[in-house]
């Protein structure tokens, strides 16, 4: 065993901040974000922040015999475009997108939310600005912001990297879940995307590199913006139309357009035996599709099944409902377009061309 001789110098005391973590900074992170995390509570939030794990009460929300349903994703490396142009605003919203998109396509209104922000060295403004736009994200799908976990991890990630995870849980009431009872002749409508939402990025900055474009230059699809801020808009969140339709019995299904686009997610939600029939004519490509497509000669399916190339959202309605269907999200601010049909068969037929 080891000692020290008289005379010799005590090894200076050290202390975790000397190894790059600052409890102080997690501190003053948790102490910013409290208020971001009240403004969301709802009805069944039993608890704050602050304790070990995050209370919810199903009953107090309304519910009599729940189903919980649960979704996590990642922004994934949208996050790198966040961090080289410095706007940590609104890939919040696109994490909280991601995930209750995708609960509100099984018929689960989302309840709470929790999210995981990673780093090396914990900036609190930074993080702050990033959890200000997980709260508006929750406010706009009426999920509160109940937990989450700050990890500070030197020598995990490079300097000014992070890293975020989401995860959403809902509930329905048992038997209203989707899809159901999904038929040939059935209508497929499409709901616009806000832009290229959260997936594709890898191939975005490819084409933007190739382009020798920065992120600070003039989008050449959106003059008045720079290409950052054209890419940084966050991801449409389609919780309360897609909810009001559901609740009205006017929709047999939904599809959140992610990775794979159109060409693997409407599939996901169709039985055996049954495809779709995609006419490519029902809505124009929006500007920034068919600059990606004509600056990085993206080919026609590789667009198709990348990118979500301006359907967010597709809904599956009977063709009697339809009508009735389409007004009924125009009056929750949405666009709808029917893009499509049920048929015999299995995956996506494309009919026209993207324009």
């Amino acid at each position: 065993m080891s000692e020290t001789r008289r005379g010799d110098t005590p090894p200076r005391p050290m202390r975790y901040r000397d190894a790059g973590v600052d409890i102080d900074a997690g501190n003053s992170l948790v102490d910013r974000i409290k208020p971001l995390a009240a403004a969301t509570a709802r009805a069944g939030v039993a608890d704050g922040l602050g304790s070990f794990g995050a209370l919810f009460d199903l009953r107090e929300a309304g519910f009599h015999d729940p189903v919980l349903v649960a979704a996590t994703d990642g922004v994934g490396t949208k996050l790198r475009l966040a961090i080289d142009t410095g706007r940590f605003e609104t890939v919040g919203i696109d994490l909280v997108a991601m995930c209750v998109n995708d609960l509100v396509c099984q018929g689960a209104e989302p309840l709470f939310f929790l999210d995981y922000f990673a780093t090396g060295k914990l900036d609190v403004d930074e993080a702050a600005a990033v959890i200000t736009g997980i709260a508006d994200g929750c406010l706009e799908a009426g999920a509160a912001l109940i937990g989450g976990e700050t990890a500070e991890m030197p020598g995990m990630y490079e300097a000014g990297d992070f890293d975020l995870a989401g995860f959403a849980v809902g509930a329905m009431e048992r038997g209203m879940g989707l899809p159901k009872a999904i038929a040939s002749g059935d209508v497929l409508i499409g709901l616009a995307s806000s832009g290229v939402h959260s997936n594709g990025f890898s191939l975005v900055r490819r084409v933007v590199e190739a382009a020798g474009l920065g992120w600070d230059h003039p989008a050449p699809f959106a003059p008045d913006e720079t290409l950052g801020d054209a890419f940084l808009v966050p991801t449409r969140i389609y919780v309360k139309p897609l909810l009001t339709a559901h609740w009205a019995g006017a929709i047999k299904g939904a599809a959140h357009v992610t990775g794979g686009g159109l060409t693997e997610n409407v599939p996901r939600i169709l039985p055996k035996g049954l495809g779709a029939e995609i006419d490519l004519d029902a809505w124009s490509l929006p500007p920034v599709f068919r600059w990606l497509r004509e600056a990085g000669n993206v080919p026609e399916d590789e667009m198709l099944r990348t990118f979500n190339c301006g359907i967010g959202m597709v809904l599956v309605a009977s063709p009697s409902l339809a009508p009735t269907l389409v007004p009924m999200l125009a009056a929750e601010g949405e666009s709808p377009v029917i893009v499509g049909r049920v048929i015999e068969g299995e995956g996506v037929q494309y009919r026209g061309s993207l324009s």
